[in-house]
């Protein structure tokens, strides 16, 4: 059985029956785990490997575990901090932020990996322009060119500990009030102006970025339709202009941004038109039911490969892990002040909201 373009979430901490049914479907292609699905490192490493007993080949299994307010595992993951205090770091010293962003980069993947994930939604390359609350200290920098410089580093760490990364959120979500949880957040500007937000995917493409999240954000003088259904945005700008050969992932498709596109179904078919490899549904169960009956699918050898390619690498466990000279160095920098007290957060309470994926 090939994987399907769907990833949605499921009840618990273990698998039920309707989870099951659900994964078994060959429109899935993937899972992706929230605070709900965790206790604790065991039950998480059986959960994964229940998932990766469903089905051949194994359905991929993914996660936001960003640091600061978005790190859906909290008691027993190193707590990182938010991306905003990586650049931070950078502003004292360059050499020092680009360092840190490539350890704590290796750190969140090695430790997922060790649990039996394939990846986490990172890194989050929008631009801090001190608008957009649901982004806010997600960023990495105001500046395009040191947001890049950064996130090729963290990615570089991902990529050291065997995790594919994900660019998010294209083009940009950074300059926009309104969340995309919660409504469709509109940004006005040209083509021409957005040159900046885009600067970070260019040269993160440049060093062979895997995957691409395409944010429910609407660029009216740019299409009428949000960039995550938009053939201009995904085709036009991503894959002809950018270059962009990997995966395109979705925002969730059961947030209000997407809303505007229809029902479920027609949200799906429309993305899956305009270029998406990988549809996120999270948190809609009837949904995804809804979905499994009436979406259409023709198989895509190219989108096949291209999820196949995020397949992450087979890892020791995490006691291993933790008992490595590799673990022990980027935890140094979590010792250097970069899991402040402002920054952290009591353990097991990671993101507790749980409903998630990143706007």
């Amino acid at each position: 059985m090939s994987l399907g373009p769907l990833m949605v979430g499921v009840a618990g901490t273990a698998l039920d029956a309707g989870d099951r049914a659900v994964l078994a479907h060959p429109l899935v292609g993937g899972v992706v785990l929230f605070t709900r699905n965790y206790a604790e490192r065991a039950q998480l490493a059986a959960l994964c490997a229940e998932i990766r007993a469903l089905r051949s080949p194994p359905l991929l299994i993914a996660v936001d575990q960003e640091g600061g307010r978005v790190q859906r595992f909290g008691a027993g993951f190193s707590r990182l901090p938010a991306p905003r205090r990586i650049g931070q770091v950078y502003d004292a010293d360059a050499q020092q932020g680009l360092a840190m962003a490539r350890a704590l980069g290796w750190l969140m993947a090695a430790e997922l990996l060790a649990c039996g994930l394939d990846l986490s939604f990172m890194p989050c390359v929008d631009l801090d322009y001190g608008l957009s609350q649901v982004i806010g200290d997600r960023a990495l920098h105001a500046r395009a060119a040191v947001v890049a410089q950064l996130a090729i580093a963290y990615v570089h760490g991902m990529r050291e500990a065997g995790m594919a990364a994900t660019a998010k959120h294209f083009p940009g979500h950074g300059a926009v009030v309104a969340d995309s949880h919660r409504d469709l957040p509109v940004d006005r500007r040209e083509l021409a102006d957005l040159q900046e937000d885009l600067l970070p995917y260019r040269r993160l493409i440049d060093n062979a970025l895997p995957a691409v999240m395409v944010a429910h954000v609407l660029f009216p003088a740019v299409d009428a339709l949000p960039a995550s259904f938009s053939r201009r945005w995904i085709q036009g700008v991503l894959r002809e202009e950018l270059r962009f050969g990997g995966l395109v992932v979705s925002d969730d498709l059961s947030m209000a941004g997407a809303a505007s596109m229809g029902e479920l179904p027609e949200r799906a078919a429309r993305a899956l038109a305009a270029g998406c490899d990988l549809l996120l549904v999270c948190n809609d169960r009837p949904g995804v039911e809804r979905l499994l009956r009436e979406l259409a699918v023709t198989p895509d050898p190219v989108s096949q490969l291209r999820l196949v390619r995020m397949r992450g690498a087979k890892a020791a466990p995490f006691e291993t892990l933790a008992a490595s000279a590799a673990w022990q160095r980027a935890r140094e920098w979590l010792a250097r002040g970069v899991a402040t007290p402002e920054l952290d957060f009591p353990a097991g309470r990671a993101d507790t909201r749980g409903s998630r994926t990143g706007p």
